[in-house]
């Protein structure tokens, strides 16, 4: 059985990149635009891995992974944050909040295989 990843992006263009690398890779995929709305998804069925943006409305990625962590089975999922934002702080700030692993745009298959690999989903 595929391992189910909930992709987290307000770029329906990001969305279709990773759905196709991911698929690739055999996840099965859902998507969302924003933190709010993954967290819905997550209530409903909580996937095994998030491919997450930072920068978003509603809910940005920061507040959607505190979020998440505090509801139950929100432990379960690997997160892996994906953004623009390079500096220390934020990859501190995504580590501290519950973030697996940490991954800047663009990314390509490679980058996303190795990440998922690390993190034990692949």
């Amino acid at each position: 059985m595929s391992n189910h990843c909930l992709i987290v992006d307000d770029s329906a263009v990001i969305r279709k990149v990773a759905r196709r690398i991911l698929e690739g890779l055999d996840f099965t995929i859902t998507e969302a635009e924003d933190g709010s709305k993954a967290l819905d998804i997550c209530t409903m069925h909580m996937p095994d891995a998030i491919l997450l943006d930072w920068n978003m409305p509603v809910m940005d990625g920061y507040e959607f992974l505190k979020a998440l962590r505090s509801v139950e089975n929100g432990r379960k999922p690997k997160v892996v944050f994906c953004t623009t934002e390079n500096d220390v702080a934020h990859i501190a700030r995504a580590m501290h909040a519950g973030a697996d692993e940490y991954i800047m745009k663009p990314f390509d298959k490679e980058i996303l295989s190795v990440k998922f690999h690390e993190i034990g989903l692949r």
